[in-house]
């Protein structure tokens, strides 16, 4: 157990919150690609989503995981796979994947072609130390001490063999952590996915901070992510005062029984977002998937859900699908600027109902409209009717369709639209 004054300092110079002054928006290779992307992939997906996504907001483009890994090519991990890596214990960019990464360039080519995009560059890491270079017992840069000195190998990530955790008692493991940092800050990294940090939280938190600490110290502002979930709702206040977002799941896919657990822990998490600290309900599992080898299996209504609930409730909103296979409807869904408002300059939301199998949120625009959102869990088509003072509305009330960009109804008391079966709707509501 970590000593309550560790946890409660705050961590860095100034406010990195104001690098995420709402929720991030942008892609990432997992759904896609797993462990296996090559650049010649990556530069064209960052620029369909120059062409495409960005204009709509969507602007942070991350690598994920085993950007370091030559022989990747499936979702497996390849235990004890040899890994691309520095003299100082630091991982590279596979040069047989990453052509432009040779000669020590690291990532940097890759991250000026995707800045010149018009676009931030983002990319994963593992907690800890590369197992590798604690087991040759390599240098740590610019210090005395070596990997093997730093290593925690009881601390080990259950689902992947490349690191160990990293003792933060031991003298040379900031100086690691900084070292990590200032490679990142070289090439030019405006966003990092910290994997295997939020689960166990508790246990992690010294990684964490160290973290915060390096980013703070490299000289280059970087959004730090923090993954997988569930983050315990017991490390709010440390998290928050650490990471600009942090997953409140495990790996989110697209199955029906996984977007209904969503609901709940968005509940659980909005008292504390706010600007710069942000709740994450994870990816976008939509497009193609899985290195092209099937598309979402979420229906149209269930992606639509999707959408509105991430909408409302203001997680971040990263597209995981292969975007060289992006359709329209995909497209439209994404791209739709009246939802994405609800996501980017809403406030006060929260639910507002919640029974029934039928669940509605609620927030307010910045001209003090109404936004509601209204969700039927149920698989047979049903009303779901909420009364307008639920809304803090009184009389009646003029309502817009943001999916359909249109004005459907005048409402009296009562809003109560038919929804399909784990379909929903998102309104904008005018007072009259």
């Amino acid at each position: 157990m970590i000593a309550p004054a560790m946890l409660s300092r705050a961590q860095g110079a100034g406010d990195f919150r104001g690098l995420a002054p709402t929720p991030p928006m942008g892609w990432n290779s997992w759904d896609g690609f797993g462990p296996t992307i090559r650049e010649d992939e990556a530069r064209a997906n960052a620029d369909i989503m120059s062409r495409r996504l960005l204009p709509h907001g969507y602007d942070i483009f991350t690598i994920d995981i085993q950007w370091y890994e030559p022989g990747a090519d499936s979702y497996d991990y390849r235990k004890g796979a040899a890994l691309a890596m520095d003299e100082w214990s630091r991982l590279l960019p596979a040069p047989n994947r990453f052509p432009s990464a040779a000669n020590g360039a690291g990532f940097k080519p890759l991250a000026d072609y995707v800045h010149g995009l018009g676009l931030k560059f983002g990319i994963h890491m593992m907690r800890g130390v590369p197992r590798q270079a604690a087991d040759r017992n390599a240098p740590i840069l610019e210090t005395t001490y070596r990997a093997g000195d730093i290593a925690d190998r009881t601390n080990i990530c259950p689902w992947n063999t490349d690191m160990y955790g990293v003792d933060m008692a031991k003298p040379g493991a900031q100086a690691y952590y900084d070292s990590v940092f200032a490679l990142y800050a070289s090439w030019g990294v405006d966003f990092i996915k910290a994997d295997d940090m939020s689960r166990p939280y508790f246990r992690n938190a010294p990684e964490i901070h160290a973290v915060r600490s390096a980013i703070d110290r490299c000289g280059r502002p970087m959004v730090l992510s923090l993954s997988p979930g569930e983050t315990p709702l017991t490390a709010a206040a440390d998290v928050a005062r650490n990471a600009n977002m942090w997953r409140i799941s495990d790996d989110f896919w697209d199955t029906w029984p996984a977007l209904v657990e969503q609901f709940t822990r968005l509940r659980n998490w909005n008292p504390y977002r706010r600007a710069g600290n942000w709740p994450d309900a994870d990816m976008l599992p939509l497009g193609v998937l899985e290195m092209g080898r099937r598309k979402t299996r979420f229906t149209p209504d269930e992606q639509m859900t999707l959408m509105t609930l991430w909408s409302i409730a203001r997680s971040p909103l990263i597209m995981g699908g292969d975007l060289r296979k992006l359709d329209d409807a995909t497209l439209a869904l994404l791209t739709n600027d009246e939802v994405l408002a609800v996501n980017q300059s809403s406030h006060d939301n929260r639910e507002a109902l919640f029974g029934d199998r039928k669940v509605g949120w609620t927030a307010r625009a910045a001209n003090g409209d109404t936004y509601v959102a209204l969700f039927n869990l149920n698989d047979a088509t049903t009303p779901v009717p909420i009364e307008l003072a639920r809304l803090g509305l009184r009389g009646a009330a003029r309502v817009r369709d943001l999916w359909q960009r249109r004005k459907i109804a005048t409402a009296h008391d009562i809003f109560g639209p038919t929804l399909p079966g784990h379909g929903a709707g998102l309104y904008r509501l005018s007072a009259i």
